[in-house]
C-alpha cells in the first residue's frame, strides 16, 4: 500500500497554472474524469451537481478532469467545458486542464495523478481508466479508498461520501 495522497500532487487548472492538490487538505473529494458528448454525461453531472450542492459545506468537492481519450468525446478547450457544465448543469467543478488518464507508446505518457489513482484502487480485470466518468473517492487525509466505474451513478456511493465527511481531519 502506498503512503503517497493526492496532496503530493501538482495540476494544471483550467486556465493552464499549476495547483497543487493540497488545497484539499481536510476535505472529501470525487476526481472524475468529464467529457461533454458522452452518454454518461448529463446523468453523472447532473449526480455530480446534487451531491456537490447537498454536501459542498461539510467538505465535498469534486474535481474535474476533461479526458478526450474515449470515443473523442471532450474536443473543446477547458473553457468551453466550462461554459458547457455552467450553462447545461449549473455546476462549477473544480476544473482542470485536459489529461491522458492512460498511457502508451504512441498516445503518450499517462498523468502522473492518474497513474497514482489507477495503482491506489484497480481496476476490474486490469487497472486501466476504461471510459469517461471514472470516479475516485479520497477522504480527508487524501487518501484513494474507493474506484467506481463509468456507469456506477455518482449518488450510488452517497453512503460512503457521507461516512467520510463524518471522519475527522
Amino acid at each position: 500500500m502506498s503512503t503517497g495522497t493526492i496532496y503530493d500532487f501538482q495540476v494544471k487548472d483550467a486556465a493552464g497554472d499549476l495547483v497543487s492538490l493540497d488545497k484539499y487538505s481536510g476535505l472529501v473529494v470525487i476526481i472524475v474524469n468529464v467529457a461533454s458528448y458522452c452518454g454518461l454525461t448529463n446523468s453523472n453531472y447532473n449526480q455530480l451537481k446534487s451531491l456537490n450542492d447537498k454536501y459542498y459545506s461539510r467538505g465535498l468537492r469534486v474535481a474535474a478532469f476533461p479526458c478526450n481519450q474515449f470515443g473523442f468525446q471532450e474536443p473543446y478547450c477547458e473553457a468551453d467545458v466550462s461554459n458547457f457544465v455552467k450553462e447545461n448543469f449549473e455546476f462549477e467543478p473544480d476544473l482542470y486542464g485536459k489529461v491522458l488518464v492512460n498511457g502508451g507508446p504512441i498516445i503518450g505518457k499517462e498523468d502522473p495523478l492518474w497513474e497514482f489513482l489507477k495503482k491506489e484502487q484497480g481496476g476490474t480485470l486490469f487497472d486501466a481508466i476504461k471510459w469517461n466518468f471514472t470516479k475516485f473517492l479520497v477522504n480527508r487525509k487524501g487518501k484513494v479508498v474507493a474506484r467506481y466505474g463509468p456507469s456506477t451513478n455518482p449518488k450510488s456511493f452517497e453512503d460512503e461520501i457521507e461516512k467520510l465527511l463524518d471522519e475527522k481531519p
